[in-house]
């Protein structure tokens, strides 16, 4: 797939993911209340199999996301953050028009993601809770990573 950046001000948003910070990741990720404890090298897999958003100020990473997705039907949108200090710029509703906007993700059925606290802004978006939950299932492990021995580069 086609490396992309957009540049506003001294931010730029780039799918290359040779660029992504990954310890800035995971270091978010694994204390997030959706991904707490993630080893890195799950982080690592993660980003090598999704389409990636990674935003940065100058060349510090300071936001990402990313998208899982069979390009033709179906997307779902990830680890979705700006770092706390970076907040209240609009970063995150840049963030997510470049996501809605990018080529590769026009034209699917359904493009799904899953929050507890941030209804708000992907209603900007065009997300929706679901008509027919009762539809939907899932298997879910909360715990998975709880049981993962940390490697040496996480202790």
């Amino acid at each position: 797939m086609e490396i992309t950046e957009w540049t506003k001000y001294d931010y730029v948003i780039s799918t290359d993911k040779l660029r992504i910070d990954v310890s800035v990741v995971h270091r978010f990720l694994a204390q997030s209340y959706w991904a707490e404890k993630i080893p890195i090298e799950i982080v690592k897999r993660a980003i090598d199999n999704s389409l990636c958003f990674a935003m940065y100020r100058h060349s510090a990473l300071v936001g990402f996301a990313r998208v899982i997705s069979d390009f033709a039907t179906f997307a779902y949108l990830a680890d979705v953050f700006i770092l706390p200090e970076e907040r209240g710029r609009g970063l995150s509703k840049w963030l997510m028009q470049t996501i809605v906007d990018h080529p590769e993700l026009q034209g699917l059925r359904r493009f799904t993601l899953a929050t507890r606290d941030a209804h708000d802004l992907y209603a900007q978006f065009g997300f929706t809770p679901f008509d027919t939950p009762e539809r939907w299932m899932h298997r879910h492990h909360p715990d998975v990573y709880r049981n993962i021995e940390p490697t040496r580069n996480e202790k």
